[in-house]
């Protein structure tokens, strides 16, 4: 008896796969995100913990609550309501009250990924999304700082955490006096920097032992945890290069210009939330280009608005608002960028 021809398969390209799953990938950028996590619960204690557990617990109850009311399997396993709610813990001031983190967190996932159609289809960045809604909501809770490493934050929540709604935080200027640490005045280094020209050590910024959100812990740490994802290629590792440089080239221009008057890049590069952004952020494949040009202009236009924000705007960070900017742009830079096709002329119109 004959044997059987041999089948044939013929299928589209890619043809060639990774074994990785969404959720090996998902799963990865927690696991790079728990010591980030960890240093900013060592940094400030039991207010940023419940800030991380009431953020991850409202993005992944929203997350099942969305599928279940557009009937669709539930998508709560692949990590991803996890990674918006850390994410979006790890960019408000440690002591943001527990239920305006609640709102944050609901935003993010509700509007920023449910609205479009779940993972994948997001627009923008869901935990930014959260955490400009919260911006323009709350202005003043969102600007209130409390000190890195005080010596009670293991033993008492920061007054402003259980905040009722709508009410006036009690007790947060004892609180920070029973932290008794000389010279707190309450503001970011980009803050000291920008109103009041006081510029912070690079050293301080680069470990982290300042005042600020609880994920601009040191930039050495989230550089590892970048490089973490890298290696295992679930990053691509241009986008935050070409952030930083863009950061570090246009702050550089005007501290060349003018040193007096504008701070040295490596400030820029180590202060605020830029590390973050830029690593764990701007990174994040839904909302990026996808062309090898693209990825460049991308990271650049995010770099440089940032500063020019920070330098010019009337907020002293400007970061969050580059991203999502740079993520409304990156389908028209995809666009623009398109390599040339094989086999045809430079500018020859495609078919």
């Amino acid at each position: 008896m004959a044997s059987p021809a041999p089948r044939v398969e013929l299928r589209t390209s890619p043809h060639i796969r990774r074994a990785g799953s969404v959720e090996q990938i998902m799963r990865n950028v927690v696991y790079a995100l728990l010591p980030v996590a960890g240093y900013a619960v060592w940094q400030f204690g039991l207010s940023a913990l419940a800030l991380m557990l009431v953020s991850v617990a409202v993005a992944v109850l929203t997350e099942q609550l969305a599928c279940r009311l557009s009937t669709r399997a539930s998508t709560v396993g692949d990590f991803s309501a996890v990674i918006t709610g850390l994410l979006l813990a790890l960019t408000l001031p440690p002591a943001f009250p527990l239920w305006m983190t609640a709102v944050a967190a609901f935003v993010a996932v509700a509007l920023g990924k449910a609205l479009f159609g779940g993972l994948g289809h997001n627009v923008m960045n869901p935990a930014l999304v959260g955490r400009a809604f919260v911006q323009a909501a709350f202005p003043t809770a969102i600007t209130t700082w409390t000190p890195a490493f005080a010596p009670q934050r293991f033993t008492s929540f920061i007054p402003t955490s259980f905040t009722a709604p709508f009410t006036a935080p009690p007790g947060l200027e004892a609180w920070i006096h029973q932290a008794a640490v000389d010279g707190f005045t309450g503001a970011t280094p980009l803050a000291l920097e920008k109103f009041q020209h006081q510029l912070t050590d690079v050293w301080s910024l680069f470990l982290g032992t300042t005042a600020g959100s609880a994920g601009e812990g040191p930039a050495v740490l989230i550089l590892v945890c970048g490089a973490y994802l890298v290696a295992r290629r679930m990053m691509d590792w241009k986008i935050p290069v070409a952030v930083l440089a863009g950061a570090g080239i246009t702050s550089g221009a005007f501290h060349l210009a003018d040193p007096a008057r504008f701070p040295e890049p490596l400030f820029m590069l180590f202060s605020g939330g830029l590390m973050l952004g830029a690593v764990f952020m701007a990174s994040d494949m839904v909302g990026s280009p996808v062309t090898p040009l693209g990825v460049w202009v991308y990271g650049l236009l995010i770099g440089f608005v940032s500063v020019i924000i920070r330098l010019f705007g009337g907020l002293p960070e400007g970061v969050m608002y580059a991203i999502l900017l740079g993520n409304a742009l990156s389908p028209l830079i995809d666009s623009v960028t398109q390599p040339r096709v094989y086999g045809t002329r430079r500018g020859m119109r495609r078919p």
